[in-house]
């Protein structure tokens, strides 16, 4: 298949696909922090939307969407940031593709366009962390993964490991946040790359 990878620089997700042979493409606004430019589409992803893609997993920016910055809508409905980012969003949902993947974290959208098909975890997926991930599904299966009951769930103890406890300087009270967040809140771009298992099981069986 010919496979574009909307919003994505770390091409995780384009490499799990070309490793299947598909005819995948990373699109971005910024170069590539992967190995692999030639696989890689420098420029906006919209304009790409109509070159006769097969399927198209995207991952538009959620900073104006998620619920986590909910503090901030105020400001960001006023100057008209969020607006942009649902216009975006919806811009994916309504490209002339037969297979279509949306993913963004638990936010507005939810409401706004629809609930999602699919809330999955990274722990699903063999990868030790929690983070809620909403796949909006059209023309593709829901991912199948490992049930919280599972024997391998229980033996990798995925949930000792996922939260970050520390004391707060200035407060003196007790935080507690999520591992992966907390290990990488100094890099946005590991922030928001694809974990490992979910990027493998995204190719594995969408492919």
């Amino acid at each position: 298949m010919k496979i574009l990878i909307a919003c994505e620089e770390s091409q995780a997700v384009c490499k799990e696909f070309r490793l299947l042979g598909h005819e995948a493409y990373s699109c971005d606004i910024q170069d590539c922090s992967g190995d692999k430019p030639e696989w890689h589409i420098k420029g906006d992803v919209i304009e790409q939307l109509d070159k006769g893609w097969d399927m198209m997993i995207a991952f538009p920016p959620c900073t104006h969407l998620a619920v986590s910055g909910s503090r901030h809508f105020a400001k960001k409905i006023a100057d008209g940031r969020q607006q942009e980012g649902i216009e975006f969003f919806m811009k994916f949902v309504n490209a002339p593709i037969d297979k279509i993947v949306i993913e963004n974290p638990i936010g507005i959208m939810s409401k706004i366009y629809m609930k999602p098909n699919q809330i999955i975890h990274p722990y699903y997926f063999g990868d030790p962390f929690s983070k809620s991930t909403c796949l909006w599904l059209k023309n593709v299966p829901k991912l199948v993964h490992q049930k919280e009951t599972d024997l391998f769930y229980e033996k990798t103890h995925t949930r000792k490991g996922e939260f970050k406890e520390w004391v707060d300087k200035k407060s003196g009270k007790l935080k507690r946040q999520a591992l992966w967040y907390y290990e990488a809140f100094a890099d946005g771009k590991t922030r928001s790359k694809t974990f490992p298992g979910i990027a493998k099981a995204m190719a594995e069986q969408w492919g």
